[in-house]
């Protein structure tokens, strides 16, 4: 009775985050998202810049907090609060955090803070 019971809990987890993943889902209408945008990412901090034009940035949802996971050894984002603008798109608010837009198909990204930026050009 109890492997019945961990087999069904590991199915229900696993579907949520299939469903919660699939490439039309739009981040803002969830309360838990996970998802991959694809495309052109940049850091630059002093005299180190990173550049990938086949980048990877992975977004996390939970209640109203964003994080975005970048790969190529680039330092990630966390905490990161939004706000609705226009039909389906919401802008980045707060102290130091502004400048990404998010959608259910593409994540822009220009983030200047504590001397670095970040750049981002991607869809999913």
């Amino acid at each position: 009775m109890k492997n019945i019971v961990k087999i069904l809990g590991v199915f229900l987890i696993i579907t949520t985050v299939m469903m919660s993943c699939k490439k039309d889902t739009d981040p803002a209408t969830k309360d838990f998202f996970v998802g991959t945008y694809k495309g052109s990412v940049s850091y630059a901090k002093d005299s180190s810049t990173i550049t990938s034009s086949d980048g990877k940035i992975t977004v996390s949802k939970v209640g109203e907090t964003y994080n975005f996971f970048f790969g190529n050894n680039i330092p990630d984002i966390t905490g990161v609060k939004f706000e609705k603008q226009g039909d389906n798109t919401y802008v980045s608010v707060g102290s130091g955090l502004t400048g990404i837009t998010i959608d259910a198909s593409t994540l822009k990204m220009f983030v200047a803070k504590d001397g670095a930026t970040w750049t981002a050009d991607c869809t999913r």
